[in-house]
């Protein structure tokens, strides 16, 4: 786990008296181990012989659990090998995992010393398996021991391995000890494995079972059962707020995950995990902006020299990166999230995120090909991809595909009630032409995306196909987004909806707005027929007149004439200001054909007998 300093390294022991005989006095190592404040342990064991110090030789830990508690040695350590020893322990829980492996890897060089200590081939495993070497530690923690801490070890290894047989063969082992609990809550948050869901007892050791499982719950009276036991945590396992307060945070409850957060940074307020935990609350909450500032104050100690050349936080240090990119909404993603796609899950995700973001289904696709899909938000960004390369490509077999897997998280147990899974059902109904369905799941999601422009968007085009055009022209302009404003479908849609609503002239002003194009020409066809087959006749005839400009074709003529001949008609009846007449008059003098001046002979006629001035 990640820990940071929650004290000074050196405290003045000086607080009582000048006659006190501890005046002067460093405190002893045990102190520093006690109060976990490893960083004052390491200053203290390199400015300090320690020959005058009992010595506490740990079992190496990690935060998957491997060791939860110390085990002691009260037996003097003041050569050599203890040195290293506490030192390596002391780097390895400060997250400086390549220091602790050296100072481990020292003792194998010590003759009969580092050898025969059954304990450091898995402290050795335990530093490369923290640094992502998994090969490496495997075979280190094959040389090591059996031990309850070798099973947790190997179980960990053979899930990173790909190694199925072994991780059943390895959970057989585990007993019933707090770390084999913690460990196995840790693989099932790894595996997203939640139908391991257990209700947990309020003694110390249930409360720590399958902690993680809490991820995917609903809100049921399991849950509540299961946060209240979770609540009821003892002082000294004050950690495990933190990963509650994860769970509360994978569930899309923010706010009380910053409530559960602020036990632990109370007691630790310098710690990574917290900070940046805190941090993305924040951002799911409010803004990047104001998520980047609850990570300022460990920005400030990551950007301190003596704290980089110690290797303080350096564990933490990628994490941070990748989230700062996160909050300032993509910013610097081509030169961080390529580093980190085997370091960190989620940068891989990202990193697909941003490039469908800058439309590159290209490497989109190739970066997710090859990736285990097993989450849900895994398996929307696969459909999505799918979806994009279908429209890219023509093959209907990446829609199906996304259509399949669209239908799969929505209908699945753990999401089919959630704002996700009825997302993912409306896109699986939308992609089969199902639109009233698509549309009522959308509907009942609506007010968590009430100002989302590309939710608008999709619900906007789901009920122009339900011909509910008073609703699409309100989601339509509701959106700000100017990509989705200048893209043609949006137009085509908003423009057949002005038409629908009996607005001809605002569909007029979207076409004019545009430049000439293919998009513009297509555009003025919707106008010219969708307006004629409504009998907003006024507007026809100026689109099919433009038509007949840009193309000149039998099929534009008649459209203008028949547009033209519908105004007249109109104008007759009363129901067309007269005004008009002149209007379609110079719409028929811009044709050459025979039929225009007899239509113009028979306007005119009209007008002098009802004495109107053309």
């Amino acid at each position: 786990m990640l820990l940071s300093r929650s004290r000074p390294a050196v405290a003045s022991t000086s607080e009582t008296s000048g006659g006190s005989s501890n005046e002067g006095k460093l405190p002893k190592l045990g102190e520093f181990l006690d109060k976990k404040d490893f960083l004052g342990a390491l200053t203290l064991l390199e400015v300090r012989s320690l020959e005058d110090h009992v010595m506490i030789i740990p079992t190496c830990g990690s935060i998957l659990f491997f060791s939860h508690q110390f085990q002691r040695s009260s037996s003097q350590a003041s050569d050599a090998k203890g040195l290293a020893s506490l030192v390596a322990y002391c780097c390895f829980h400060l997250g400086d995992y390549k220091r602790a492996l050296e100072e481990y890897q020292s003792l194998l060089k010590e003759p009969k010393k580092g050898l025969d200590d059954p304990t450091l081939w898995l402290n050795i495993a335990c530093c490369l398996f923290s640094m992502g070497m998994y090969v490496e530690a495997n075979e280190a923690a094959v040389k090591g021991t059996p031990s309850p801490l070798k099973n947790r070890l190997s179980f960990h290894l053979a899930h990173k391995l790909g190694n199925e047989d072994a991780v059943i063969a390895n959970h057989a082992k585990l007993e019933e000890l707090l770390e084999n609990q913690l460990s196995l809550a840790s693989m099932h948050y790894l595996r997203q494995d939640y139908q391991n869901f257990a209700k947990l007892d309020n003694d110390a050791t249930g409360v720590t079972s399958h902690l993680v499982d809490l991820i995917v719950s609903t809100s049921s009276a399991e849950e509540v059962h299961f946060v209240q036991a979770l609540l009821q945590i003892p002082r000294e396992y004050i950690a495990l707020n933190v990963y509650v307060a994860l769970c509360y945070h994978r569930l899309e409850y923010f706010d009380v995950s910053q409530e559960v957060l602020a036990v632990y940074l109370q007691a630790f307020p310098g710690s990574a995990i917290a900070l940046n935990l805190r941090a993305c609350n924040t951002f799911r909450l409010y803004t990047g902006a104001a998520a980047e500032k609850d990570l300022k104050p460990l920005l400030n100690l990551m950007n301190q020299e003596d704290q980089t050349k110690n290797g303080m936080f350096s564990s933490a240090y990628d994490l941070i990166r990748h989230n700062l990119v996160v909050f300032r909404g993509g910013q610097g993603a081509l030169q961080i999230l390529p580093k980190l796609v085997d370091v960190i899950p989620e940068a891989r995700f990202n990193l697909i995120i941003y490039y469908l973001q800058q439309d590159d289904v290209t490497n989109a696709s190739t970066l997710i090909k090859g990736t285990k899909i097993k989450g849900t938000p895994e398996k929307i960004l696969y459909a999505i991809v799918n979806l994009l390369l279908s429209y890219e490509t023509g093959n209907r077999e990446y829609l199906q595909t996304a259509q399949s897997t669209f239908n799969q998280v929505g209908s699945s147990e753990n999401e089919h009630d959630s704002v996700f899974g009825r997302l993912c059902m409306a896109s699986a109904h939308f992609l089969s032409r199902n639109f009233d369905h698509a549309s009522l799941y959308m509907n009942s999601v609506r007010q968590h995306y009430y100002n989302d422009d590309t939710f608008n968007f999709n619900y906007a085009q789901a009920k122009g196909m339900l011909n509910q055009y008073q609703e699409v022209e309100e989601l339509l302009t509701m959106i700000q987004s100017e990509k989705i404003r200048n893209d043609f479908t949006y137009m085509q849609w908003l423009a057949r909806a002005y038409i629908m609503n009996k607005k001809p002239r605002l569909a007029w002003e979207l076409h004019e707005r545009m430049e000439t194009s293919p998009e513009s020409f297509r555009l003025l066809q919707l106008i010219a027929n969708e307006c004629y087959r409504l009998g907003q006749f006024y507007y026809a005839a100026k689109a099919f007149d433009l038509l007949e400009r840009y193309e000149p074709s039998t099929e534009h003529w008649e459209g203008k004439r028949g547009a033209i001949i519908g105004v007249f008609q109109l104008i007759i009846a009363g129901h067309e200001p007269k005004e008009s007449l002149h209007d379609i008059i110079a719409l028929l003098r811009n044709s050459s054909k025979p039929n225009a001046e007899k239509i113009l002979g028979v306007i005119k006629k009209w007008a002098k007998e009802n004495r109107i001035n053309l």
